[in-house]
């Protein structure tokens, strides 16, 4: 009975310490964003005092942003997320606190130029160097420290996404593939409620979304087997928003010429691209994304196919050009934007299949399930759980082992027969299939091979031609 009450005395405690302290660096971080993103949105006003098009500055304001991360703060490249990660796994959590203004300053450079890049990474980048920066102020040990940083990850989420629960989610899925850390759960919830409080109070409005579906009382098997499809086709763009964005920055990486020149020739081909096709795909493109999601709007009018092919395309572009922003927002769009081609393809629920995009394409490419399906509740409503439960998570597995964020570590397999470095981060892991299942994948290209061979003699056979022999 005494090592119960010891036990639970010492539980109390503990609780009531991270209670104080996560509701701290919540308030603490909430007040920060609220100044970063009224400062994004002054920045995006402050384009029309410009007696030309906005965008005309990019090639030298991603420059000019190269020189600043370069000069005060070199981890403050990229989108943030990344540079975060990879402190909680290799640094116990150490995060310069130069990072904040610095980080802050190119991105809003970024976005105010048209630089396609979002505000997310950069804010849970800024939560948790702030974070950091107390956790060592105040002399915490390594453990404590690592876990206000990732309370500072998922305050600085949920205050910029809007959504409290799944932000906490996030910050703490996203650091291990296949693992909740648990030991976080709490101080995230509370930093995360308590950031998003703390915005809304110093003015932060978040947008949310009534996409006018409500699931029928009936078993729908058609709407079913679509979202399923959905599943499998938000997988498949995952993986090429992946694909591309490390391909684009490997290939300008290599590019053997000074880096400012090269950044000052991406931005001239971004803004020669926006002249030509459209400027809609420079900047967070909001307007895009809500239009999307709007249910009256008419979306084949404003939405085209190959957005989110061009919306890649800029993002990969603008950040491998050295741009400071979050991938987030880019992976929205493109989400929404696939959504709304895949709709107009099934020929209904347009709004539907964009917001199942919009959570779809998030899991696949940061692996965050749980965190984005609590999204498309906090976001869409409680009707959208069950379909948006059914996409996410094909989308996640579909995927593979890949992510936006090349520091996260893999705890988990997406399929039998496969062996993954488990513990290893995704950048240097290895991964082997089994010899059968890959002569059964090379079994079935041949059949179907053959297949279409015997249909295509078939067809010349009809038409009174002879057919060729391969």
């Amino acid at each position: 009975m005494k090592k119960h009450i010891t036990e639970q005395t010492v539980i109390f405690f503990s609780v009531s310490k991270w209670l104080i302290l996560s509701s701290a660096t919540g308030i603490m971080i909430g007040y920060l964003m609220s100044i970063f993103l009224k400062t994004v949105h002054a920045a995006q006003d402050a384009r029309g005092l410009l007696p030309f098009h906005y965008y005309y500055t990019l090639p030298f304001a991603l420059m000019l942003t190269i020189w600043i991360v370069r000069t005060f703060e070199k981890n403050a490249t990229g989108h943030g997320t990344e540079k975060v990660i990879e402190a909680v796994h290799k640094q116990d959590g150490y995060i310069n606190a130069k990072v904040i203004p610095v980080k802050l300053v190119a991105t809003v450079l970024t976005i105010f130029s048209g630089g396609s890049v979002g505000k997310e990474g950069p804010g849970a980048q800024i939560g948790a160097g702030a974070a950091s920066a107390v956790a060592t102020l105040l002399k915490f040990s390594k453990q404590d420290r690592k876990k206000l940083v990732i309370c500072g990850i998922s305050a600085g989420f949920a205050s910029v996404f809007g959504t409290p629960i799944a932000g906490a989610i996030f910050g703490i899925e996203v650091l291990i593939i296949g693992v909740i850390m648990y030991d976080v759960l709490l101080p995230s919830f509370i930093a995360g409620f308590a950031a998003f409080t703390t915005a809304q109070f110093f003015g932060i409005e978040y947008p949310y979304y009534d996409i006018n579906f409500y699931r029928s009382l009936h078993l729908d098997l058609g709407l079913i087997g679509q979202v399923i499809l959905a599943g499998i086709f938000f997988g498949i763009v995952s993986d090429s928003f992946i694909t591309t964005v490390n391909a684009i920055e490997s290939w300008i990486h290599k590019i053997p010429y000074n880096r400012y020149l090269k950044a000052f020739v991406a931005g001239l081909i971004l803004v020669a691209l926006s002249l030509l096709i459209s400027e809609k795909y420079l900047g967070l493109g909001l307007l895009t994304i809500s239009s999307a999601l709007d249910p009256t709007a008419l979306n084949s009018e404003n939405i085209h196919w190959y957005d989110f092919i061009l919306k890649t395309l800029f993002t990969s572009v603008t950040l491998g050009a050295g741009g400071s922003g979050g991938i987030i927002t880019p992976i929205f769009y493109v989400g929404v934007t696939s959504g709304v081609a895949f709709g107009h393809f099934m020929g209904d629920h347009i709004a539907l299949f964009a917001a199942l995009g919009f959570v779809s394409v998030l899991a696949g490419t940061t692996n965050t399930p749980i965190a984005s399906i609590i999204m498309a509740v906090e976001l869409f409503g409680v009707h959208m759980a069950n379909y948006a439960a059914l996409s996410v998570v094909i989308a996640f597995l579909i995927t593979g082992h890949r992510s936006v964020f090349n520091s996260q570590k893999l705890s988990l397999k997406k399929a039998d027969n496969i062996t993954i470095g488990e513990g290893s981060d995704i950048e240097n892991t290895s991964i082997s299939i089994n010899m059968k299942d890959i002569n059964k994948v090379k079994n079935l290209r041949n059949t179907f091979r053959n297949t279409r061979f015997l249909w295509e003699a078939k067809e010349k056979k009809s038409d009174g031609e002879k057919p060729k022999e391969e």
